[in-house]
């Protein structure tokens, strides 16, 4: 026990040391005539979503901008305008309660990172952080799926309960502490969990399960816990240096075409004789589409790497809800292979026309600004 309390030590002043060192420039906030910030600050939070609603309602039609490349959208005109909404109005409360490190410290690297990131980002962004829990439109649960993993798991236990009571034992001292839960049985709060375990550890509180806004890397729409249209996936992205957080940013189909074809090269962990001529980041940079297989859970950390070395990134995961799938068209810059098809993914990949190959590869480029403007805040 000496010995862990003094790793736990040493790693919180190495965690300390990194984040005072990082330096943060949050994006101005947007330019509001003084007439229309004050019509705004006299709305309560039903009545700012009432007015964004009408307003999105009766969105102009855009068909260029200079900002956002439309053909990667659904819809470009609802995008634009609910963003500049969003950028006007919201307001999201930060509950103070709970002790770090679950609470409160977020994890930066590694594949669970896109959970600390929001974190951080939101902590110390005070736009859209009220400090008046009366004026906010969402309350955010702070903790980390990560942190509370390492803290509470008993290794090779294979047991989650402890950290779904620690979970539910949380959201039932805010409901006692605050009216804020009660009143809307938690359908305004929500939270953000990269961790496999993420939407499993929700289950002993049937509120937080089924009425909170869940943003997940697990992303899962088979199990019953994510529900599309109310729930966000997020994506999953590997973070090795917090200081350069983008630097080098056992599936089926490794099983059948491991060595089977010179041009499918899949490997599991890249042999030596194949690093030393080309790095995993190489391969990827010099692949016309990457295989983003699921991981032991749906989501997988491939798709952003396919996306950052500008390779079409080639989905094989059934019940995965892409990320930010209400907004972005997936079928633009990407393809989705059914885990049943794996045996014919060469042939699939081979009968895509140049042109259409042409056409995602571009769209692929255009399409690694979105998620850094996404996160900026």
């Amino acid at each position: 026990m000496q010995v862990l309390e003094r790793r736990e030590r040493l790693l919180r002043r190495r965690r300390s040391r990194m984040n005072a060192q990082l330096k943060i420039i949050f994006p101005p906030p947007p330019v509001v005539p003084d007439h229309l910030q004050r019509s705004i600050a006299a709305l309560k939070p039903n009545e700012a979503l009432a007015y964004a609603k009408r307003e999105i309602e009766k969105t102009p039609l855009v068909t260029d901008d200079p900002d956002l490349y439309a053909p990667l959208f659904r819809n470009i005109s609802v995008f634009k305008r609910s963003y500049e909404l969003m950028e006007l109005l919201l307001k999201v409360y930060i509950y103070k309660e709970g002790e770090r490190p679950i609470f409160h410290e977020p994890h930066l690297t590694g594949i669970y990172s896109s959970e600390g990131w929001f974190m951080k980002l939101m902590e110390q962004n005070r736009y859209f952080v009220t400090k008046d829990p009366e004026k906010a439109h969402l309350f955010y649960l702070p903790y980390s799926s990560r942190q509370l993993q390492m803290a509470v798991y008993v290794p090779k236990s294979h047991n989650l309960r402890p950290l779904s009571i620690f979970l539910r034992d949380y959201v039932n001292m805010l409901a006692a502490k605050y009216p804020f839960w009660n009143r809307t049985h938690g359908t305004d709060h929500f939270l953000v969990a990269c961790h496999d375990w993420g939407p499993y550890i929700l289950k002993d509180h049937k509120e937080l399960i089924r009425n909170t806004m869940k943003a997940l890397c697990n992303a899962d729409i088979s199990k019953g816990i994510f529900k599309a249209g109310k729930d966000v996936s997020l994506p999953e992205t590997t973070i090795r240096n917090v200081h350069k957080p983008l630097r080098n940013s056992v599936p089926n189909s490794f099983k059948y075409w491991k060595d089977r074809d010179e041009d499918m090269k899949i490997y599991g962990p890249l042999p030596t004789r194949v690093s030393r001529i080309m790095s995993y980041a190489e391969h990827m940079k010099s692949s016309k589409y990457c295989l983003c297989p699921m991981g032991f859970e749906v989501n997988s950390p491939r798709i952003v790497e396919s996306i950052y070395y500008e390779c079409v990134p080639v989905i094989i995961a059934d019940n995965l809800a892409l990320p930010f799938d209400e907004v972005l068209d997936w079928s633009a810059f990407s393809l989705t292979v059914a885990e049943k098809d794996i045996p014919k993914l060469k042939e699939i990949l081979l009968s895509i026309p140049l042109k259409r190959y042409q056409v995602m590869q571009h769209n692929v480029k255009k399409l690694q600004a979105f998620p850094l403007e996404i996160n900026a805040y």
